[in-house]
């Protein structure tokens, strides 16, 4: 490897003998092709002309006169596919034809990153496969169906009868990788796994902070107070605060999915309850026993139930840059109804915890302040889980 992939201690690349020739040509096609400037032309085309880029940064009037402050939504709920996503597999996408990959698979667990790698599939001409746990298959139909219709292949996994979430969809889609190394491209859909994955994803993603800063001061004529996102893997959030991470005036604070809550058995709150580890291909925190078992994540929102997180988050919390927070389901539940009701914004579950987060510490925050949350996806998708609370 060119570089070391670490952030502070954290990262680094703990694979298989096997996956060290393909990661380092990744690595290599990376770091050339970020300066090649016939592939920075095609991304810039494609992101502004096939994804929709800039996204709108919005003015959430009736949601800051409620909770007294104010607060900008970044709309990556309005990019082409629904979610930030898009960013990532547009670029890894990419990638995989400089490099003359012939095939392109990938993880999902709320669809999002599924659906974005089979509308990229798609464009680009590559066959396309996805790996989704069954019960995320289950909750995520929407998502589903859009991936067939862009006529990529989804190959369920289940470890146990009925369960399968996105860390064994992970686990599939790596196998996978292994035995098809020279012929296919693994498209990972957050910041985490090994060296270069989260520098590269999280290179596709800050677009997201740039946007923020350019159109705030245009808007505002000043900085925000604080940004705020949700947190599974991390690629949204640290796409949103990369940019301000050397301001230390600014307020970066993520929030993790709880699940049932905090203290019990049945939540996604990596950072708030987990303990270093390696889980695919990196050291960051994990989720996990005593003797070292990687332990199931839960929560409402599918794509925040993964027992790691972005080894450069578990770094930013080390050094106390970032705060990590969390959201339950049933705090999720009501941001999500209350954002829906107010602006005539339907939330992705996902970045309904963010905005859960201003509401129940609504009284930290000045008048004066001004907050943006990265609204990461749009919430259609997550219409079939929330039926029963209509």
């Amino acid at each position: 490897m060119k570089t070391s992939g670490k952030f502070g201690k954290y990262g680094g690349v703990f694979a298989p003998e096997t996956l060290i020739p393909a990661l380092e040509e990744l690595e290599e096609a990376y770091l050339y092709n970020i300066k090649n400037k016939k592939f920075i032309s095609e991304l810039k085309d494609l992101l502004a002309n096939y994804a929709g880029r800039p996204t709108p940064l919005y003015y959430a009037k009736n949601l800051s006169k409620t909770l007294g402050f104010k607060i900008y939504l970044k709309r990556e709920d309005l990019l082409h596919g629904g979610a930030h996503k898009t960013n990532n597999a547009l670029g890894q996408g990419l990638l995989a034809k400089h490099m003359g990959k012939k095939r392109i698979i990938a993880e999902t667990g709320a669809g999002q990153h599924g659906f974005a790698t089979a509308m990229i599939g798609a464009l680009l001409g590559i066959p396309t496969e996805i790996f989704m746990g069954v019960e995320d298959i289950k909750r995520q139909q929407m998502n589903v169906l859009r991936i067939k219709a862009c006529g990529a292949k989804i190959h369920p996994v289940e470890i146990r009868p009925g369960i399968g979430t996105l860390k064994d969809a992970v686990n599939e889609a790596l196998k996978d990788w292994i035995t098809n190394i020279d012929t296919t491209y693994y498209l990972i859909g957050s910041a985490v796994g090994p060296h270069p994955y989260p520098l590269l994803v999280r290179d596709f993603q800050k677009i997201i902070g740039q946007e923020i800063k350019k159109q705030l001061m245009k808007k505002e004529r000043k900085l925000p107070n604080a940004i705020i996102a949700c947190v599974g893997g991390g690629s949204n959030a640290i796409g949103a605060f990369h940019e301000f991470i050397n301001n230390k005036s600014i307020k970066l604070i993520g929030i993790e999915a709880a699940g049932k809550g905090i203290h019990s058995k049945e939540t996604g709150a990596t950072i708030n309850k987990g303990s270093n580890g390696i889980l695919h291909g990196s050291l960051s925190k994990v989720l996990q026993t005593k003797d070292g078992q990687i332990c199931e994540a839960y929560s409402i929102s599918a794509g925040l139930d993964y027992p790691g997180i972005g080894p450069e988050h578990s770094h930013l919390s080390e050094i106390k840059r970032v705060h990590y927070d969390y959201a339950t389901d049933k705090e999720a539940i009501n941001a999500f109804k209350l954002l829906s009701e107010s602006e005539g914004i339907i939330p992705a579950l996902e970045s309904s915890h963010a905005i859960a987060y201003i509401i129940k510490n609504a009284k930290q925050f000045k008048k004066s302040d001004i907050v943006v949350i990265n609204l990461s996806g749009r919430g259609d998708k997550d219409l079939e889980t929330m039926k029963e609370y209509y």
